[in-house]
């Protein structure tokens, strides 16, 4: 009897069991009346309002569900991902936000909150790479980066308006709805409603994130270090050339 239903029929009821609903929750979920087992046994077709439904609620692709495509779900928003708010300063020029570690924590809550960007500090870059774009410095946390970019460093990216725009192997700054992660970004072969998110230190592993969970992508194009290390290779030249002029030292005096 199963085999004998539609596509999507049996897809429908794929989604209801997934979801965790009864018969009868999910179709007042949906707003279709008392149950929906007319609609897994076959006998009433799915109209186009628990389609619309469907897309709405889960993001289900129309296509998958009567067979057509091999994408379950798709992003409704199309992807965008562009800033919620744009700070700006008296002459009314976009500024560079800077949100520190503390203020990450509380950023995707207050993504657009006005009155809370106000209270970051803000300036601007007058150089050419920072002109005719959006960008939002943010506070790196953790060891994830290493050893491009380290604990604590301040990373400047530029807004990407649209998921689809961004590239592979590059790194973003991933505004997801509850974290502000700083990761290597990769496209997931055949399935554009997720992403891959890749740390440079390879003592963690990638993680998947669905793209209707990314509020904003900001595109890492510089930072921001402090107290920098002089070269290894430096440090070992001044000391052999310091030793040198020990030896000759030395040398001289056996021969007075």
């Amino acid at each position: 009897m199963e085999s004998k239903l539609s596509i999507e029929a049996r897809r429908f009821k794929k989604i209801r069991e997934e979801q965790h609903h009864t018969q009868q929750s999910f179709a007042e979920l949906l707003k279709i009346g008392a149950t929906t087992a007319d609609i897994e046994r076959g006998k009433t077709k799915i109209s186009g309002k628990i389609v619309m439904e469907l897309l709405k609620q889960f993001s289900i692709n129309p296509l998958w569900l009567f067979g057509e495509s091999y994408t379950k779900v798709v992003n409704i928003n199309g992807g965008d991902v562009s800033p919620k708010v744009i700070t700006l300063d008296v002459n009314q020029n976009d500024t560079i936000a800077l949100v520190n570690q503390k203020a990450a924590a509380g950023y995707p809550h207050n993504i657009q909150d006005v009155e809370w960007y106000e209270t970051l500090p803000a300036f601007n870059i007058p150089l050419p790479q920072y002109r005719n774009a959006t960008y939002r410095g943010f506070q790196v946390e953790g060891d994830s980066m290493l050893p491009n970019i380290r604990p604590n460093e301040w990373v400047l990216g530029k807004a990407v308006p649209n998921v689809s725009e961004a590239s592979d192997s590059k790194i973003y700054i991933v505004v997801l709805n509850d974290s502000v992660l700083v990761k290597k970004l990769q496209k997931v072969p055949n399935s554009p409603e997720k992403v891959r998110l890749i740390s440079l230190n390879q003592e963690y592993i990638p993680i998947e994130v669905e793209v209707k969970n990314i509020q904003e992508l900001w595109l890492v194009n510089s930072k921001l270090t402090f107290g920098i290390d002089e070269p290894n290779e430096s440090s070992l030249l001044r000391e052999l050339q310091q030793s040198m002029e020990e030896l000759k030292g030395q040398i001289n005096n056996l021969n007075t």
